[in-house]
């Protein structure tokens, strides 16, 4: 079992950044790729970015590419997402989650989910 956390939600004006962290606890953090969903209300969960637990390959949905970065850090079993130049239409709850299996852009390709932090983006 993996326990994840977020945290770093708010609002924010357009242009503005916030970085989200998710805290993982459980098994080794280090073994897991680890990817970002948000999901605004009425709308399906959709992928945001994710990264292999090298933390050297990333992936990132067109829609936030140049706009968000997703890192770790293994030692204390943290991976961030770092958002720049916020869109009212990022407005969503980011949620953070974990997959052994490998990197994946589906929701059913992570086993383990956090319960989300809400991110609201004014115009």
């Amino acid at each position: 079992q993996v326990q994840l956390v977020e945290s770093g939600g708010g609002l924010v004006q357009a242009g503005g950044s916030l970085r989200l962290s998710c805290a993982a606890s459980g098994r080794t953090f280090s073994n897991y790729a680890m990817g970002w969903f948000r999901q605004a209300p009425g709308k399906q969960r959709d992928f945001v970015a994710a990264i292999r637990w090298t933390g050297r390959i990333t992936y990132y949905a067109d829609s936030v590419k140049g706009r968000f970065t997703i890192s770790r850090d293994n030692a204390k079993n943290t991976v961030y997402l770092q958002m720049n130049s916020l869109k009212p239409e990022d407005t969503a709850v980011y949620y953070c989650a974990a997959s052994p299996g490998g990197i994946g852009f589906r929701v059913y390709d992570y086993d383990y989910w956090g319960q989300g932090t809400q991110v609201t983006v004014s115009s």
